[in-house]
C-alpha cells in the first residue's frame, strides 16, 4: 500500500495568529501532525508533504523530514476548503515522485493530541474491511437541539442520560483515510464509509485558545505509579498521602501499586476508585513497569532498598521518595521527608522537615476555632490502623479521667484499619464519644481544645488547626519525629507503651486545668504555614521546581 499523507497548512489564522508555528508545549503546533505522519515509514510505503503557503511553515517541516508543495493564491484565502486543496497537493505529488499512490491520508496541522498508535490502528482498519473512506471521530452523545423551519426542534425521540443515548460522532479533523480514486477537486469521501473512534483526549482540534490550553494541558501530562502500603502493622498513612497527592495531579494520568500483604491497602484503594495493581514479588512489580511505562515513580513504602530503585530506573525518567532514610533514598531524584529533619545519613537530593508536608484539602478549608479559657472537647485520635492500640488504653484511661474531669467530653476518632472497633463503645453517662471511620476530621478538631494523638502526620494537622496535643509514639521509628515537640505546640511523652498511665492522667488535667499553656502551645503551632507544602511538594514530583 502506497501512502501519500498530507497536511495541510496556511501561514494565517485569525482566532489564534501564525498558530501553526507556534510553539505548543515547546516545539511548533505543526511539528506534532508531521511526526506521526513520518512514524508511518517504520510500516507503510510512506510520502508525507505540507501542502502551505508559508515561508515559515515550509521551513519548519522540510527541516523534520516532511515534503512541501506551495499552494497558490486561488488555494490560499479563507472561504477555500480542503478538497481542492488536497486534490492539489495529490497531483503535484504523484508528478513529482512518478508514481500513483493507493491510499490519501489527510492530516490537520491542529491535532497534536493524536497518538501514533491510534493512526496506524485507524490504517488498519481501513485496509482490512477495504473502506473507501475512514474519518476520525470522537462519540459524544448528548441531548441535543436544531432548528427546523423557522422551529426549535429535540434531536432525539426520549430524554434518556447520555450513556443510553445512541451514538453521536463528531469529526475531529485528526485524520480523514481515503482511497486515491475517492479524491477530486470536489470531494475525497466515497461511499463506503467508516469512522474510527478516537478519545477525547486525542481530538482536540486547535482552533481557540481554550483549544490551546486543553492540548497544552493534555500534552504535559505525566503517567505517575504510586508504589505503596496500607496494613495494621505499618499503619495507613502512606495510602492517604498518596490518595491525597494523586487528587491533585488532575490531569495526569495515575496508577496505584501495592503488595498482597496490603489488605487495608486494598480495601482503601477499593472505595478510592482510583486503578490500582496488586503484586506479590519484583518480578510481578516489573510487569506493571513495563506495561504501564510511567513517567514517574513515587515509592511510599518507608526505607527502600537500592535493588528497587534500580529497577524502578529502567522503566521510570523519574523517582521520588517519601519518608526515606534507606539505603535506595541516595538513587531517587528526590526524597521528601517532612517527618523526619537533621537525619546524619541524609543525601543530597532530600527535601525535610514542615515545609514539605503534603496538607490535606480539608485542612486549607477550615480555620482554627477561636481559643478557650475553658477545655470543653478533648479529642482522641490515634491514626488509621493504631497498630499498638493506644486507643484502647485511652479508652480506659479516659474512663478515670472522667472522675477526675466530670465537664470535659472525650471524642474517640476511630481509623478504618483499626481492628478493635467493637471494643470501644460510646459511653454517654462518662462524656465519652467514638467516632468510627470519620470522612471529615477537621470538623472535630475544630472544635477540640486538647487533642491525645501519635507521632504521625496529625500532628501537622492539629497544629494547621491550631489544637494543642499530648503525643504518644506508636513506636521508636515514630518517635523520631522530630516536629512534635514543645517548640511547636506538642507535649511528647514519648513512646506510648513506655509512658505510664499516671503520667497520661497528669498531663491531661495539668492541661486541662491551666489554659495560659495551651494558649501558647496553640500559638506555637499556628506560626507555622502549611499551606505552600501542597505546592512544592507537587513541584518536587513534576520538576517544576
Amino acid at each position: 500500500m502506497k501512502i501519500l499523507v498530507i497536511i495541510p497548512a496556511r501561514g494565517g489564522s485569525k482566532r489564534i495568529p501564525r498558530k501553526n508555528v507556534r510553539l505548543m508545549n515547546g516545539k511548533p503546533l505543526i511539528v506534532y501532525s508531521v511526526e506521526n505522519a513520518l512514524s508511518l515509514r517504520e510500516r507503510y510505503d510512506t510520502d508525507v508533504v505540507v501542502s502551505t503557503d508559508d515561508e515559515e511553515l515550509s521551513g519548519i517541516a522540510k527541516d523534520r523530514g516532511a515534503e512541501i508543495v506551495i499552494r497558490g493564491e486561488e488555494l490560499s484565502g479563507d472561504k477555500v476548503t480542503l478538497d481542492p486543496v488536497i486534490y492539489d497537493a495529490l497531483i503535484k505529488m504523484e508528478e513529482r515522485k512518478g508514481k500513483k499512490y493507493d491510499t490519501v491520508i489527510t492530516m490537520q496541522a491542529t491535532s497534536p493530541t493524536l497518538k501514533t498508535e491510534t493512526l496506524i490502528n485507524a490504517i488498519d482498519h481501513f485496509a482490512e474491511r477495504s473502506f473507501d473512506t475512514v474519518i476520525s471521530v470522537t462519540n459524544k452523545p448528548h441531548l441535543s437541539w436544531t432548528e427546523k423551519d423557522g422551529k426549535v426542534v429535540k434531536n432525539y425521540e426520549e430524554r434518556l442520560n447520555s450513556q443510553f443515548l445512541p451514538a453521536n460522532y463528531l469529526e475531529t479533523g485528526a485524520f480523514l483515510i481515503t482511497k486515491r480514486d475517492c479524491v477530486n477537486p470536489g470531494s475525497r469521501i466515497g461511499e463506503n464509509v467508516s469512522v474510527f473512534e478516537t478519545s477525547p483526549e486525542e481530538a482536540v482540534d486547535i482552533d481557540t485558545y481554550t483549544d490551546w490550553i486543553e492540548a497544552e494541558a493534555i500534552l504535559k501530562r505525566k503517567r505517575v505509579l504510586f508504589r505503596t502500603v496500607g496494613q495494621r502493622k505499618l499503619g495507613m498513612g502512606h495510602i492517604y498521602r498518596c490518595i491525597s497527592i494523586a487528587y491533585k495531579l488532575i490531569g495526569h494520568e495515575v496508577i496505584f501499586v501495592t503488595d498482597s500483604e496490603s489488605d487495608m491497602g486494598i480495601e482503601k484503594l477499593k472505595s478510592s476508585f482510583f486503578p490500582y495493581e496488586v503484586i506479590k514479588d519484583n518480578k510481578d512489580y516489573e510487569r506493571v513497569l513495563r506495561d504501564w511505562k510511567p513517567d514517574i515513580v513515587i515509592n511510599d513504602i518507608l526505607d527502600t532498598d537500592e535493588e528497587v530503585i534500580r529497577l524502578e530506573r529502567r522503566y521510570a525518567g523519574r523517582i521520588v521518595n517519601f519518608e526515606d532514610v534507606g539505603p535506595g533514598a541516595r538513587l531517587a531524584d528526590a526524597v521528601i521527608n517532612a517527618l523526619y529533619e537533621n537525619h546524619p545519613d541524609k543525601p543530597g537530593n532530600v527535601y525535610e522537615g514542615s515545609d514539605y508536608f503534603f496538607i490535606r484539602d480539608e485542612f486549607l478549608e477550615e480555620n482554627p476555632k477561636e481559643f478557650s479559657e475553658e477545655c470543653r472537647n478533648i479529642m482522641i485520635m490515634f491514626g488509621g490502623a493504631d497498630p499498638s492500640d493506644l486507643t484502647g488504653r485511652l479508652y480506659n484511661i479516659c474512663k478515670e479521667l472522667h472522675g477526675k474531669l466530670p465537664d470535659i467530653s472525650f471524642h474517640f476518632i476511630t481509623g478504618f484499619a483499626y481492628s478493635k472497633k467493637d471494643k470501644i463503645k460510646t459511653l454517654p453517662d462518662m462524656n465519652i464519644f467514638v467516632h468510627n471511620d470519620v470522612k471529615r476530621v477537621s470538623l472535630f478538631m475544630k472544635d477540640s481544645d486538647l487533642a491525645i494523638t501519635s507521632q504521625g502526620r496529625t500532628i501537622f494537622e492539629l497544629a494547621s488547626m491550631g489544637v494543642p496535643a499530648i503525643v504518644l509514639a506508636q513506636n521508636e521509628r515514630e518517635a523520631e519525629h522530630v516536629f512534635a515537640g514543645i517548640q511547636n505546640g506538642f507535649i511528647n511523652l514519648g513512646v506510648g507503651n513506655k509512658a505510664d498511665d499516671k503520667t497520661v492522667i497528669q498531663t491531661v488535667r495539668w492541661l486541662a486545668e491551666t489554659p495560659n499553656v495551651r494558649k501558647e502551645m496553640r500559638n506555637a503551632e499556628l506560626t507555622h504555614e502549611f499551606r505552600m507544602g501542597q505546592k512544592r511538594v507537587i513541584d518536587i514530583i513534576l520538576e517544576e521546581r
